[in-house]
């Protein structure tokens, strides 16, 4: 049964057509990445699944449940949790603290309980504790936990942005270009995490990415878009090899 299901999804912005008549289905336990050149409507796709944007046609479903039923505010409750091509951080705030934020989704206690610290806040308080270190050994924080978000190179914030994803528990995972301005190594651990989220946690990746080699490297299953259209899909390496894909990123002497 597929997890996340888009069913002829238009969008449109004035005349400009950004996401045009798509179906795609994300299987549960699998790595799904989107390509394509830039304005292709790859992000526009994950603002919809993350209902910022209402299709001005089309269905989306996630888990069974329809996804338009939804405000953008209770995505996370439903197991959807994204990154950002900007990072989305508070800078004035330790990497503890906002891996912390991840948690909120699970917070159960009243705002009486919360005001008088009562027994239940505390243990909610250690259980979050517990479930963010585990994330900061998994991705390898432990020098930077206690550092404010400010001071932290850009590729450390990055990772502290998929930690916070993470920190919310989700089934289904949108990482928006993760490796977009990391370095050589970088990119490499970025792969590593990204095969041991979806084998280690049992969380389903849908990715956009511009890096072919990480997509190649990580992927099962590949979507190329054009001008908010389906080009291909399948493999890596069917999708590489597919005649359209090739024409829209080098032109059409290079097929």
């Amino acid at each position: 049964m597929s997890l996340l299901k888009i069913k002829d999804a238009t969008l449109k912005f004035g005349g400009v057509v950004a996401v045009d008549d798509l179906s795609l289905s994300v299987e549960e336990g699998e790595i799904y990445a989107i390509v394509g050149p830039n304005g292709a409507g790859k992000s526009t796709v994950f603002n919809l699944i993350s209902r910022f944007y209402q299709p001005f046609s089309g269905s989306i479903s996630f888990d069974g449940q329809n996804l338009l039923d939804r405000s953008a505010d209770q995505v996370a409750d439903l197991g959807i949790a994204r990154t950002f091509q900007n990072i989305e951080l508070f800078d004035h705030a330790t990497v503890l603290q906002n891996l912390l934020v991840g948690r909120h989704r699970h917070r159960k206690t009243s705002m009486v309980e919360e005001l008088f610290f009562a027994p239940r806040v505390r243990r909610e308080e250690l259980a979050h504790r517990e479930a963010v270190e585990e994330i900061i050994d998994f991705l390898d924080l432990q020098p930077y936990r206690d550092k404010m978000i400010a001071g932290l190179p850009y590729g450390v914030r990055k990772v502290v942005e998929l930690g916070r994803a993470l920190a919310s528990g989700p089934s289904l995972l949108l990482l928006d270009e993760p490796a977009s301005g990391l370095s050589v190594e970088e990119t490499q651990d970025m792969r590593w995490w990204i095969d041991d989220i979806r084998k280690q946690m049992g969380i389903t990746v849908l990715m956009v990415e511009h890096d072919m080699g990480l997509v190649s490297s990580v992927s099962d299953r590949v979507l190329a878009l054009a001008d908010g259209a389906k080009l291909a899909e399948g493999t890596p390496a069917q999708v590489q090899a597919d005649p359209a894909v090739i024409e829209a990123y080098l032109g059409a002497g290079a097929v």
